[in-house]
């Protein structure tokens, strides 16, 4: 894994949370981006060489509205950025780690994403990331 890429936060309304973080950081909101997908609004903050996410739900039983309704607001998930993501699911995978899809799939900011089970982690969700192909 290359670094930490971003560290995602669940929020219930992205109008509250995105003038809170761009106070909190000093820095503006660079991006918002919906993912129909995964039935989520996302904005982003630069942070040095890594980011925010912040995650709103568009629905109530998307995997965000779900998270909201058993832990509330907060930390939802780390991803670190991996220069091969089909490699490094198999690694991680060989290694015993439990990956929550088979495939990588397109996330949010061009990404190629999978996630680790927090199962397997610790309690912690895992996210690979690495830039989608052009």
């Amino acid at each position: 894994m290359q670094h930490p890429e971003h560290i995602g936060i669940a929020v219930q309304d992205l109008r509250i949370s995105i003038p809170l973080f761009e106070q909190l950081l000093n820095t503006p909101c660079y991006k918002t981006e919906r993912v129909e997908r995964e039935a989520v609004e996302t904005a982003f903050f630069q942070v040095g060489q890594s980011k925010i996410e912040l995650l709103q739900s568009l629905s109530a039983d998307g995997p965000i509205g779900k998270f909201i309704s058993k832990k509330g607001e907060g930390i939802h998930h780390i991803a670190f950025a991996v220069e091969n993501i089909a490699a490094e699911m198999k690694r991680l995978q060989a290694l015993g780690f439990e990956l929550l899809s088979d495939e990588p799939k397109m996330g949010a900011d061009g990404k190629l994403v999978c996630f680790l089970h927090p199962k397997s982690t610790n309690g912690v969700l895992i996210e690979l990331c690495m830039d989608a192909p052009l």
